[in-house]
């Protein structure tokens, strides 16, 4: 169970960060019964994203701070790696014709990917420590109890984290959102902050039951009590 974990969590983080800003999506939503229209437009990448934090509360929860740690910084390495392959992928010899060694879909994801995953490493190490600290603080000073509490307390703060590092350091570093000329700055990162943010809140809101469901199946298959710290 902790391979699968472990392995749902990086190969979820590969994936969205190759994906990252290829393509951003539009889940802007009407409120009902008023004129009032939220802006949600995020990128992709950001869409499995909460899956990460999901796994680390779950090894957080049956496997201790030192081994979720792990898997962190072990996902960190994996951010290297993919950049190594990216890297590589461009600077060998290819098959193109003269003239055009620099296009295409891959060299289109590679720039992409190069420009975001400076954003990506700094934001996810940053925020997947603070989730697993935060966790394991709310576990300690409840002793074990309000699972809510610490499933969704942890994630509130480190996806804010999170999604605030992404958008600045993409924007600053990169130049790779899709920002609308003419209109200021501030305002749209705000946008882009926001709309991130109040997504993953969403998520988070919803992975709460399964939580309790896995954490209830989990603990019965894996004979672990959950309470139990010092693992």
């Amino acid at each position: 169970m902790f391979l699968v974990l472990a392995g749902l969590f990086l190969g979820t983080l590969t994936m969205l960060n190759i994906l990252g800003v290829t393509r951003f999506i539009d889940l802007s939503f009407s409120i009902p019964l008023t004129d009032l229209r939220i802006p949600m437009i995020i990128a992709v990448g950001a869409l499995p994203y909460p899956v990460t934090f999901l796994c680390t509360d779950f090894l957080s929860e049956f496997y201790g701070q030192r081994r979720a740690n792990t898997v962190v910084l072990v996902g960190l390495l994996l951010n290297a790696w993919v950049v190594v392959v990216l890297w590589a992928g461009g600077a060998v010899p290819g098959t193109e014709a003269p003239g055009a060694e620099q296009s295409g879909v891959f060299f289109e994801v590679r720039r992409l990917a190069f420009g975001t995953v400076t954003a990506s490493m700094a934001a996810y190490l940053a925020a997947q420590l603070i989730d697993v600290r935060l966790f394991h603080f709310w576990k300690s000073l409840t002793r074990g109890r309000h699972l809510w509490l610490r499933n969704n307390g942890s994630t509130m703060v480190s996806q804010l984290v999170d999604t605030s590092a992404v958008i600045l350091i993409t924007h600053y570093y990169a130049s790779a959102l899709p920002l609308v000329a003419g209109r200021p700055v501030g305002a749209q990162l705000l946008e882009f902050i926001a709309a991130g943010y109040v997504f993953k809140l969403l998520v988070a809101a919803v992975d709460t039951l399964p939580f309790y469901a896995g954490v209830r199946i989990l603990g019965e298959y894996l004979a672990i009590d959950p309470r139990s710290e010092g693992r």
